[in-house]
């Protein structure tokens, strides 16, 4: 079902309450610390410990309003049930608020047991800052309830691609996680025109398993193995890999996808020409300006000399992961998800780059003069962020004086 902005049922633009909720945003998510190092160039020295922060970090335009028409929706109206589909972006801390806020959650972590079959024409329901899939948009609109849509603006704009691919009788290859909120919106929207195919691809090995089937070298049961979960129904790789559309996860490493952009083309140039590259390949830059503002910030910090570095952000957040990755070509580096993750000077619980889960670290923490730099994906609040300097500069036994 298509929506539009004048739907008397659908808003995307908020209520008109930024300054009604201006207050209460400042007290979740304002640090002061931060406030300081911004206006201090980015790095201050504390005893024997030298503070770097990114010069871009945290809550992106996207994430800022998706939290914003939130807190709005809650404004507007008080004596209502308020559901989200699932996590309204990847961080505990803004979930855990939202629910401490009287937000139901359909699905996720924070779900308490409420279920889209409990919604009535009475209630709000938003969307996240991921969107949601097609079918799950039919299944709302058809129960006439008000939505509240903070898909991000990025977002979108890969939808239009993906659809256009879809169009033209592209396959669209998105390089992301077959089970991320984002991507499932995405590769949804090949439906929008009616048949239209989609693989997801998740790394550079799994990139070049297709280039391998493109070029006639892998055989067909391994490949229907290795993305039996990442293509959509009915997929053939003899048909639909003749002509494929490139996009991404917006939050994914932008190297990497233009790595798997680049390995697809020179497969399909090998396999049909280059002369005849542009009927069988369609590629666009779909990561978010954030989130490449954010690579190339902790790329120019790093460059500039770092003793360690750590990450704050959500452990399901691409964005923050890809950060670690950056980070990790450096100097020892740690993505950790809350302040409280410093367990101690000596031990650190942290999500490795590829884990699956969290593990705790030892000796991770050197003694005599340091810098630290800090940055943090793009779903984590100010507030955390200065927790996370208070915690390390505690457990570094150096005073914070401004």
């Amino acid at each position: 079902m298509n929506m539009t902005d004048t739907d008397t049922k659908y808003y995307r633009k908020g209520f008109g309450l930024k300054d009604e909720i201006a207050g209460t945003l400042d007290k979740d998510y304002h640090s002061q610390i931060v406030d300081r190092l911004k206006a201090a160039e980015h790095a201050m020295r504390f005893g024997q410990t030298t503070i770097k922060l990114a010069k871009e970090f945290g809550f992106c335009y996207g994430v800022d309003r998706s939290i914003e028409y939130a807190y709005q929706t809650l404004k507007k109206f008080p004596d209502k049930k308020v559901y989200l589909t699932g996590e309204i972006i990847h961080n505990p801390y803004v979930n855990k608020r939202l629910l401490e806020m009287g937000v139901r959650y359909l699905s996720g972590p924070y779900s308490e047991g409420a279920k889209l079959s409990d919604i009535t024409a009475e209630d709000i329901v938003i969307l996240p800052a991921f969107g949601v899939s097609i079918p799950m948009l039919d299944q709302l609109r058809n129960k006439d309830c008000i939505l509240v849509d903070t898909t991000c603006g990025s977002v979108l704009l890969v939808w239009k691609h993906v659809e256009k691919f879809s169009r033209e009788g592209f396959t669209a290859l998105v390089h992301g996680k077959y089970y991320h909120e984002e991507t499932i919106a995405t590769v949804s929207r090949t439906a929008v025109e009616g048949g239209g195919k989609y693989l997801i691809v998740r790394d550079l090995e799994e990139a070049e398993k297709i280039c391998a089937y493109i070029r006639k070298s892998a055989g067909r049961q391994d490949f229907m193995t290795t993305f039996s979960k990442a293509c959509s129904p009915g997929f053939d790789p003899d048909r639909d890999l003749s002509r494929i559309g490139v996009a991404n996860q917006t939050t994914m490493l932008a190297s990497e996808s233009l790595q798997v952009a680049e390995m697809v083309r020179e497969a399909l140039s090998d396999r049909y020409g280059s002369q005849n590259i542009n009927d069988h390949f369609r590629a666009f830059d779909t990561i978010c300006s954030a989130t490449q503002e954010r690579q190339d910030a902790i790329k120019e910090m790093l460059e500039g000399g770092n003793d360690l570095t750590l990450v704050i952000g959500g452990f399901n957040s691409s964005n923050t992961k890809s950060l670690t990755v950056l980070a990790r070509n450096y100097n020892p580096s740690y993505h950790i998800e809350e302040p409280e993750n410093l367990i101690s000077a000596s031990k650190i619980e942290h999500l490795p780059p590829g884990a699956a889960e969290p593990v705790i670290s030892e000796n991770w923490l050197p003694s005599g003069p340091m810098t630290v730099g800090f940055t943090a994906g793009a779903s984590t609040p100010n507030a955390k962020i200065g927790e996370l300097i208070a915690r390390l500069l505690l457990l570094r036994n150096e005073s914070i004086t401004f």
